[in-house]
């Protein structure tokens, strides 16, 4: 059961922050180190734990690598999505639903649904691939935690213009939940929030394939 805690209490100060964060500022480097610095200090606060996954596709990634079962990875996924829809809840609470809305990533207009999924998948695949480098892998340097939120960073600063900068299924899906847009706003919004699940899923797909089943070595 801590395992699972932990990942629920680093998901939700991760969708705390980030959602939060929007309610005073607009600049995208500020709304970057925001999530990349809160999952720096979450990852090494609960990494001896759990991992610090603090993300779904980043346990599917492990799953695929074969570094995770298959039930472990269901209640890893669990924990994460309520500990973001618990944020994406108290975020409102705090700051009103205004802010929810607007720290939700949605789909920019100059961009597509396939393009999205894209980019979604190839900044995902970079993060659970220094997931694996820094976490994982035991011959990598132990800096995961610092590793993983500048390549949080790094990817956000490339993809919010276009997706809001997910990298995440979580970041996305509880602060939707909590808004009431997943429930109520229909079939468009849903399929635009799927993006937010095929791209980092696949992104975290190959990263698990290509280092947890051909780079690292036991």
């Amino acid at each position: 059961m801590r395992i699972y805690l932990a990942e629920a209490i680093g998901t939700f100060a991760l969708i705390f922050i980030g959602v939060g964060v929007m309610q005073n500022t607009d600049n995208l480097l500020t709304i970057a180190l925001a999530h990349g610095l809160t999952i720096a200090v979450m990852v090494s606060a609960v990494g001896s734990i759990s991992g610090g996954h603090l993300n779904p596709a980043v346990t599917f990634g492990a799953w695929v690598g074969g570094k995770i079962s298959t039930a472990e990875a269901g209640k890893y996924w669990v924990a994460q999505l309520l500990g973001a829809t618990l944020a994406g809840v108290l975020v409102t609470i705090l700051f009103g639903k205004g802010v929810v809305i607007l720290g939700t990533p949605g789909l920019s207009a100059k961009t597509t649904y396939l393009r999205a999924i894209a980019i979604e998948a190839v900044t995902t695949f970079f993060l659970v691939f220094v997931v694996y480098g820094t976490g994982i892998d035991r011959r990598g340097p132990k800096i995961g935690g610092l590793a993983i939120g500048l390549t949080v960073t790094i990817g956000i600063l490339v993809a919010y213009p276009f997706t809001g900068g997910a990298l995440n299924p979580a970041r996305a899906f509880g602060p939707a939940l909590a808004s009431g847009d997943l429930l109520f706003n229909g079939w468009s919004y849903f399929g635009n929030h799927l993006v937010y699940w095929f791209g980092p899923l696949l992104g975290g797909a190959l990263a698990g394939l290509i280092y947890g089943r051909y780079l690292l070595k036991d």
